[in-house]
């Protein structure tokens, strides 16, 4: 099972329903894209919650006004059947430069601006705008 794209999905479901909040089972690789959305203003907040033996992933969704989504498309790239990997140098622009890319590379999961920074590529996760 592809939980990234679950993840990603269940997000784009919340955002199209006009949903408050999104709570999913927390991974390191979820917290982190979640991470990234909260640092670029996709979402409003996340929190980790811990009931009994397993933690939840709590994410507040932002709306702008009359109700308009923050996130307009999250698409997933790599996937469990097809890896997507690439240099620094070749890291894809999203929307030109509107949007951002979510890389999973030795650093961390960065997104592309990061990434090019740092002059490091590895696996691009998903495409946000």
């Amino acid at each position: 099972m592809d939980t990234i794209g679950d993840f990603l999905t269940r997000l784009r479901n919340a955002y199209k329903a006009h949903r408050p909040v999104v709570q999913v089972q927390s991974s390191f690789v979820r917290a982190e894209i979640a991470r990234i959305l909260k640092e670029q203003g996709y979402v409003e907040d996340y929190q980790i919650i811990q009931e009994g033996n397993k933690q939840f992933l709590r994410v507040l969704l932002r709306y702008g006004a009359r109700q308009q989504p923050a996130l307009q498309e999250i698409v997933r790239v790599s996937k469990p059947g097809r890896r997507l990997y690439t240099s620094s140098g070749k890291l894809p622009e999203v929307a030109n430069g509107l949007g951002i890319a979510i890389v999973s590379t030795s650093r961390g999961i960065l997104t592309d601006k990061e990434a090019r920074r740092l002059g490091v590529g590895g696996e691009i996760l998903c495409f946000v705008r």
